[in-house]
């Protein structure tokens, strides 16, 4: 038992890994969504080359061409503060609010 009295059988516990793994998983794929929305779009390539993979407990946004470097150093006007600073801000407030609900 638990120092709160609060008893977890094994479903319960597989319900909580379950909705920690969905409140990760689903804060990752809106923070994907909220990177491509602040990268800076001239010709869409950037955007365009910005994939997201998740496999297993692995999340990647991938920014696959040449010049993502100085987009993410403020080299565009359009995104003075590059993309990535910004979305780990917005992956931090994603993850606080989904698990206050959990």
């Amino acid at each position: 038992m638990a120092k709160n009295g609060m008893k977890l059988n094994q479903r319960d516990l597989r319900k909580l890994d379950k909705d920690i793994s969905n409140a990760v998983s689903d804060s990752m794929a809106a923070t994907f969504k909220y990177y491509k929305k602040e990268t800076p779009i001239r010709s869409g390539n950037a955007r365009n080359r910005t994939k997201y993979t998740e496999r297993a407990t692995t999340y990647k946004i991938n920014s696959n061409y040449n010049y993502a470097g100085r987009l993410d150093s403020g080299w565009s006007k359009q995104s003075p503060e590059g993309m990535t600073d910004p979305s780990f801000k917005y992956l931090e407030k994603q993850i606080n609010n989904r698990f206050k609900k959990i």
